[in-house]
Order: C-alpha cells, then structure tokens, then sequence
C-alpha cells in the first residue's frame, strides 16, 4: 500500500527542517556576497565623487582667483580712477575699459564699480544712480539699502548666496553677488567691485558630479552659507544642508530626513568653501543588479537541489514513525479501510474537530463572549447588527435615546491574591451596572490592558436638561462607585454623547483620546472629549479635538471614524470663502497629524512615500482622497502590527502553558496576570489563533502526557493523574472515557495487547 507521506505534518516539518539545515550556509554565503558586491560599489562611486568635486573645487577656485586679479586691475587702472570716472570727458574711457574686463571672464554676467559714499554706480553700460540700480536689479532678499551698506563697508571678497533677481525687462534670474574691495587686502578700500554671476555658471560644474543617482550637491561659504545647490529627486532642510559644513573633509555616514546617506566634503584652502554631496546609501542596494540576480539563480539551483536531498532524508527519517501511525490507526478504527484513516484523520483528530465545533456553541454562554461582541462594538460599532437572540442572551439594551463611552484606567496592580479578588470584584461590579437616579444602565468591557477597562452607557434624557449635564453626572456616579467601594483611585476619559448606538465606536475612541490626553496628569480625575481646548480666535482652523480624535482614531486602526474626521473638515474647507494658499495651509494640520501619528506608531514607509507636491498640486477633492488614502494604509498597517503582535504574545503563552500545564492553580487569570493583559483579551486571542479554547487546549496536553504514561509506564493511575496536575481522579476518568471510548485502564491493557501482538507477529514473520 502507497502511503502518502504529505498528509503528514510531522513528515512536512522534517522536510522543512532539512531545507533549513542546507539553506543556512547559503543564506550566509548570499549576505556576504552581496555585503561585499555593495561595499566595493560604494567605495569606487565615493571615490569617483571625491575626485569630481576636488575637480570642480579647483576649477572654481582658479575661477574666484580670475575675479580678485581683475578687481584688482581695475583697483591700479589710471582709467578707473574717481577722477576720471566722474569727469564726463574721460568717462567714456572708464565705460570701455569696465567693458574689457568684464569680457575677460565667461562667467561674469554683469560687472560693477562702485566708490564709497557715491551716489552712482558704475558698469560696462554706464553709469547709473543707486535707484536706478535698485529698481533694473532688484534682488529678493537683498534690499536696496543693504546693498548700500554693504557696498560701503565690504572689507574682503564676499560672495552672496544665490538670489532671484528680477531685471528691468520683467526678467528673472538666479544670480550670486561677489563683492571685492578695491584695492584688494587695503584695510582701507576706497570702493568696491560687484560681480553678478549667473547661478547657472556654478552649478554646470557640480551638475556631472551625481552621474545618475539621486542626491544632491552644494557649494558652501566659509560660513557655512549655501551658495548653489543642484538637487537630483532629493530635499534637505537648510539646517540639514548647513549641518554639513562642519563635516571633515573626506568620505562620512549621516542620517538625514531619517534616512542614512553617503557623504563627501572636499573644502577649499584658499577661500574656506566647501563643497559637498549627498547621496542616499539606499542606491548602492539598487545598483547591484547583476550580483542580485546571480544570487537568485544560485538561490534556485541550490532550493531544488536541497528540496530533493530533505525529500529523501526526510521520507527515511519518517519511515519507521509512518509504521506506527498506520498501526495505530488499524487498532483505533478496525471498521475503516486503511485509506479511508488517513483521508479522514485518526480518531482523535475527529474527536478534537467534533470538541472544537461544540465549543463554539458553549462560548456563547461564558463571560468573554459577551466581552468579545462588546469590543467589536467599541471597535466597530453598528449595534444594530446584533441580533434579538445575542442582545437577549447577553442581556443588552441599547434602546436608550443617549449613549457614549468612558474608558477607566488605574494604576497596575501587583500579582497577588488580594488584587486579583479586588480587581475581578471591580469588573463584575462595573460589568452591568444600573443608576435608577439617572435612568442610566452601563456595559463593562475589558480591554486588552489589564489595568483598563471601558463602560457602555446608555441612558435617557430629559428633553429639558442640556445634553452634558447627564454625562457629567453619570460619570461623577461611577467614579463615586469607584472611590467607595475599592481601594484605587481611577482615571477616567469620557467620550461624546451620541443619539445612536452605531456611533459608540466614535465615543470610544474620544474616550481613549481624553484618557489618552490625562493619563499622564494623575489620578482621580475626569476628562471629558467635548470640553477638550478648541481654537476659538480662529473657527476656520481644524479645531484641536478633532486632530485629537483623528490622531486617536489611526493609533486603533479604525479608518471608520478617521474618515469621519477627514471628510467633513476637507468638505468644510471647500465651502468657505478663504483663499486657495489658505485652505492648503489648514490640510496641513490634518497631513502633519497622520504623518506624526504614523511616526509615533513606528510606520515609517507612509511618510517616505509621501509624494512632496501632494497639497500643493491638487484639488481639495483630491487631497481628501489622498488623506483617506493615507488613512486607509495607516489603519491597514496598525491591523497588521496588532494581528502579528498578537500572534507573538499567542506563541509565548502556548510555550508557556507547554512548560507549565502539569501545575494544578495553573488558569486563565495565572496567565492574563503573567502577560499583564486581561482574561477575555487571553481567551478570545487564544481560541481565535488557536482554534480552540484555553481549557481544552489545556486539557488536550494532560489528555497526552496521560495517555504517554499510560503507554510507557506501569505507574498507578492516581499518580499520573495528579502528576499532570488533574486533581479530580473520578472527573478525570469520566473524560478520558468519553474522548477515548475506554477507561485508561482500558486503554493502558490495549495498548500492552496490541504491542504483544505485534511483537508475535514480528516473530513469527522471522
């Protein structure tokens, strides 16, 4: 008979473990080949940029030497005096003579003679007065007065960062200012030569330097000025850029915009410029494409080999535990053919699925599934999708007229026996909690912190009475409740009211918020979402709770009420009479909220994949579809941290309870108090990453060890029991019955006959 070995999970993981075993040293070998293929990239583009730009630092400065010897020609040019300047007979000459110059240098675009306390100034076409010169020149953030001043009081050659000049013509440019006293090294110059250079004549020297890649490259003044920059798909900030002029010269690590780049700085002897580009190091991973798909095809071939060679060793290691599974099965199930027991599972497997499907009907009848319907309430809200028979069966009612959320919080408690009792007292007390007085009933609902829990409240109203009045003293009542009956001083976060129970998944996360908002205030206090600070002076703002709520909102993954935040403040905004810059100012405030949110919550990728023109480029329709996006990628990304969080905690207390499960006191609350998360958030996770429930996963364990005593040992019944942490011998006997058909004397005496048997049979094939 062929068996098939795949069914067998057992036989899966010792393929898998051989796989592993081989995959290894080619994981290692990979990490360094491609380690090493990166490594060699970098130094050779690092080296290549290190020459380029001591290239460009020579040419620039043998181009700013051109510029001090000319300022210093004209400073001894008999033509150039101030005598003859201003005598209308020689100032032609003058005119000329500035003309020739200015030729003598390809990157000067505009050339100007200025002596001090002259109310002209004088270039290549004429002379003109200081307002005519402000009004053809007019720089953006050089005013006419300052270039005055600076004219005047300029001691040694400075260059101006790069500035938008706007020319007579309605012309605009990109132009740096050099200002050279004349005569040059004078500490007391008479004047001033002025070159205007074309931003353009510098960066055409750096723009080859990037080749390629992205990044960016700067010229800095010795005082840590930009001069001109060429960006390549990168931004920094300017602190950022000017953070770089401290850097040593040569080749450096830094972080920036959270990212780390690749840096080299070259600095000039003669002037103090340095010169600098930024590179993401990210592109030296990209760029290794041919190692990279060398790796996948060695990857491959060793995948395939090693899949046949774990196949092989894997079908031998499994051969002998086979035999004894079939054995097993012929002896649990004489009444089915062979094929049919591996198709349709051994009797135990249909015996768990059979547990498994009757223990979904039971937890309907304990306390967590009442706890899990409500936090998908708080979760999601639409408590109209609970239907007569589980509102009935839990006892809830939400046909009230009001209904929000308050979210309890107090300080952890140690494990002991007395906090335990005290803490469970509190939540039975809260769990279903009536205030006749105030015609208000609350829901308790524990959350995953063991230290929290939430309370539903539903009341009604008197038409009469402001809608807060009632919330305030419900909450006062239940933190009155609190303070008198145990020894904790709570803090309380209290969520709007809303007319309809569908909205309780807002009041919650409001509640959270304004909890949120406190916890770090102390104890003993009350806070209320609706009397969080709005921005009164300014109504055309996003108001600060809404931020707040927002915020909240991403950090519980629910897009629901986030969409509810966005939409309405965008659809406002599109209504008001303010100006297009103004309404893209205010989507400022909900982009940084999400964007500060997704940091806080360690997701990073959102904000990298920003696109920079998103408020600026588009329509506010298109902005709130971006926002909601954005939204959407945040909440998805929250669920998937939580559901992979979740698993891990999960594995931790299966280990645990591995290691633990022959202890008798071992319960549900032993391990929400070792994990410090409540027991309805233990039992729900278990059973749902689980698929069954914590007692019948810990019964499943003893069931085991007994059965392998019971197999291996002649040890006493009661002591095996016991030994495996079952104190109740009759109770125990009267399950291991139902699940196995016999009693374990039954079972251990068909064991020992079966294996006689065989054992004969073996003999006699001999």
């Amino acid at each position: 008979m062929k068996r098939n070995y795949f069914k067998s999970k057992l036989f899966l993981k010792y393929i898998w473990s051989y796989l592993f075993i081989l995959l290894i040293p080619l994981v290692l070998m990979t990490i360094f080949i491609y380690q090493n293929a990166v490594t060699n990239l970098r130094t050779e583009i690092e080296q290549s940029r290190l020459g380029q730009l001591t290239q460009a630092k020579v040419i620039v400065d043998g181009r700013m030497k051109e510029l001090s010897e000319i300022a210093s020609r004209v400073s001894y040019d008999k033509r150039l005096t101030p005598f003859r300047v201003h005598d209308s007979y020689y100032s032609g000459e003058a005119i000329q003579a500035l003309d020739q110059y200015k030729a003598t240098s390809s990157i000067i675009s505009e050339m100007f003679l200025y002596f001090h306390k002259d109310a002209n100034i004088y270039s290549a076409k004429g002379l003109s007065s200081m307002d005519v010169f402000a009004n053809t020149f007019t720089f953006h953030n050089w005013s006419k007065d300052t270039i005055f001043q600076d004219l005047n009081t300029v001691k040694y050659p400075t260059m101006r960062p790069a500035d938008t000049v706007v020319l007579s013509a309605n012309l605009q440019d990109s132009m740096l200012a050099y200002l050279v006293p004349i005569t040059p090294y004078n500490p007391n110059p008479h004047g001033t030569i002025m070159y205007l250079i074309k931003e353009s004549e510098l960066t055409s020297l750096i723009d080859s330097i990037l080749g390629n890649y992205q990044g960016l490259t700067y010229i800095l003044d010795n005082k840590g000025q930009i001069l001109v920059d060429n960006r390549q798909g990168e931004a920094l900030t300017n602190a950022e850029a000017q953070s770089l002029y401290s850097l040593a010269p040569g080749i450096h690590d830094k972080t920036l915009n959270g990212k780390p780049h690749s840096i080299v700085s070259v600095k000039s002897e003669n002037n103090g410029w340095t010169y600098v580009t930024v590179m993401p190091s990210s592109q030296f991973l990209s760029s290794v494409v041919h190692v990279r798909s060398f790796i996948v095809m060695l990857f491959l071939i060793v995948v395939v080999v090693g899949a046949a060679i774990a196949l092989v060793l894997a079908r031998m290691q499994y051969l002998p535990i086979s035999t004894l599974v079939e054995f097993a099965n012929s002896k649990s199930k004489p009444k089915h053919s062979a094929d049919q027991s591996t198709e349709n599972g051994n009797e135990l497997d249909r015996i768990r699925t059979a547990l498994q499907q009757y223990s979904s009907r039971v937890d309907l009848q304990e306390p967590y599934a009442r706890n899990h319907f409500l936090s998908m309430l708080l979760k999601y809200g639409n408590a109209q999708s609970l239907s007569p028979e589980l509102q009935e069966a839990f006892d809830l009612h939400f046909d009230q007229s009001h209904h929000f959320v308050m979210v309890i919080g107090w300080d952890e408690v140690e494990d002991t026996q007395e906090e335990r009792q005290e803490r469970q007292e509190m939540i039975e007390l809260l769990s279903q909690i009536e205030f006749p007085e105030l015609a208000a009933h609350a829901y308790g609902v524990e959350l995953p912190q063991l230290d929290q829990l939430a309370l539903i409240i539903s009341f009604n109203r008197d038409q009469a009475e402001q809608e807060f009045v009632p919330v305030r003293h419900i909450a006062e009542a239940v933190l009155c409740t609190i303070l008198e009956t145990f020894d904790v001083t709570p803090t309380i976060g209290v969520g709007t009211c809303y007319s309809s129970p569908d909205q309780l998944n807002q009041s919650f996360i409001e509640a959270c918020s304004a909890f949120e908002l406190q916890a770090t205030s102390g104890h003993g206090t009350i806070t209320y979402f609706e009397k969080l600070q709005d921005t009164p002076d300014h109504t055309f703002w996003i108001p600060n709770n809404s931020l707040l709520k927002l915020s909240q909102s991403l950090k519980q993954g629910s897009y629901d009420v986030a969409a509810q935040m966005i939409s309405p403040s965008i659809r406002s905004l599109q209504s008001s009479e303010l100006s297009a810059l103004l309404k893209r100012c205010i989507c400022f405030d909900i982009l940084n909220t999400m964007l500060k949110t997704a940091s806080e919550l360690g997701i990073q990728n959102v904000i990298q994949d920003m696109a920079p023109n998103m408020i600026y480029s588009h329509s506010l329709d298109e902005i709130e579809t971006g926002f909601l996006n954005l939204a959407s990628r945040i909440c998805n990304q929250v669920e998937r941290n939580n559901q992979k969080e979740e698993q891990s905690q999960i594995d931790r207390i299966v280990s645990y309870i591995d290691e633990h499960f022959r202890d008798h006191t071992l319960s549900l609350e032993t391990i929400a108090y070792e994990y410090a998360i409540s027991p309805s958030h233990v039992s729900r996770s278990f059973k749902e990453k689980m698929g069954l429930n914590f007692i019948q996963y810990i019964w499943q364990k003893r069931m085991e060890e007994v059965m392998h005593h019971l197999k291996t040992t002649n040890a006493p019944l009661k002591d095996i029991i016991i030994q495996v942490g079952y104190l109740d011998t009759p109770n125990f006997i009267r399950k291991f019955k139902k699940e196995t058909g016999y009693t374990p004397g039954q079972y251990r005496k068909l064991f020992w006959e079966n294996e006689q048997a065989q054992l004969v049979s073996d003999s006699d094939d001999e």
